[in-house]
């Protein structure tokens, strides 16, 4: 794949590529600011393509925007501290709001799961990936929870997590797969089980965005600002957990679509060339480039056709815990 073009102050970044006879070119793409904020909600209308800096025709190449779900899955964990701290503080039935709100939001986009952690090794499965009934449903469970163990095994639990998302990625039926997790906590580790550097090692490490929601007066801005790699949601306020949850909702939905896949046909009939993807937004532009052999191509394209991506998918790792049936110690 080429390297990503930055014009203006938009990002456009290259993901994959498909170039499949008769003439079909397909690019998925993610649009940024060059901030890093995402770009939602463009159409084909808002790109330009040019083929060896010649503007293609839009009649002539039919370019759309296709279904991202046949290129990639998309998965968001949602794990949440359930520890003593937590359950003894009679926010759950807030937690369980937002925690809903937030997956009913998410999953439009994504697939969602939902894990509690308190101060045991493992974590505790509330809503699977593949879970019947959707979010809304396991999440009243919530209400019933228990802390088998009162401390707080933040650096275990994400561990835990993102095991858990990687397996899951493993296994996705697309040729592209992404992951997102968001952690909730009222403070920082207590239970000590994980030290702060395997938790940075196992960060470091993991093909994933990580968002933290940190709410409570007990919580360490410093240190869950540097978990939360893609973004924290801090405040020492605990009547700002619904509000923080619904901002962690609104990023990961503005992430989600920032993903774009635009399809075209080419003019082109033989040889190599270069396609050129540019948009602009309100003044700000950028573009990226990827080199195709149009060897073999000729007429009756339909640019609607399903891009044939490489497979690209993670191992698991070997100590991954299972995704579903019962608590994992």
């Amino acid at each position: 794949m080429a390297a990503a073009g930055c014009g203006g102050h938009l990002k456009l970044t290259p993901i994959d590529a498909s170039v499949q006879r008769p003439s079909n070119i397909a690019v998925y793409f993610t649009v940024d600011t060059s901030g890093g904020e995402p770009v939602p909600g463009l159409t084909a209308e808002s790109f330009r393509i040019y083929e060896d800096e010649k503007p293609v025709s839009v009649l002539e190449s039919k370019q759309t925007i296709l279904n991202p779900e046949v290129a990639a899955s998309h998965y968001t964990l949602l794990l949440i501290d359930m520890s003593g701290s937590v359950t003894g503080s009679g926010d759950v039935p807030v937690i369980q709001d937002a925690a809903r709100a937030f997956g009913e939001r998410v999953q439009k986009y994504q697939k969602v799961a939902v894990y509690a952690f308190d101060g045991s090794p493992g974590i505790y499965p509330i809503v699977g990936f593949g879970g019947g009934g959707g979010v809304a449903g396991g999440i009243a469970h919530l209400g019933t929870f228990r802390a088998r163990d009162p401390s707080t095994n933040l650096n275990g639990g994400i561990i835990q997590a993102l095991r858990v998302l990687h397996q899951r990625m493993a296994t996705a039926p697309t040729p592209l797969s992404f992951g997102t997790l968001v952690v909730f906590t009222d403070g920082t580790d207590r239970a000590a089980r994980v030290p702060r550097e395997e938790l940075h090692k196992e960060l470091a490490g993991a093909p994933v965005g990580v968002l933290v929601i940190g709410v409570g007066a007990e919580i360490d801005e410093r240190e869950l600002s540097t978990i939360g790699r893609d973004g924290t949601i801090l405040n020492k306020d605990r009547a700002q957990i619904a509000a923080a949850f619904d901002q962690a909702a609104a990023r990961v939905e503005a992430y989600s679509k920032r993903y774009y896949l635009l399809g075209y046909c080419s003019p082109a009939r033989a040889g190599q060339h270069e396609v050129r993807i540019e948009t602009s937004v309100d003044g700000r532009s950028g573009s990226l480039r990827y080199p195709f052999n149009a060897e073999g191509f000729g007429p009756d394209c339909d640019p609607t056709r399903t891009p044939a991506f490489n497979v690209r998918r993670p191992k698991p790792p070997r100590s991954a815990p299972l995704e579903e049936g019962g608590r994992h110690f």
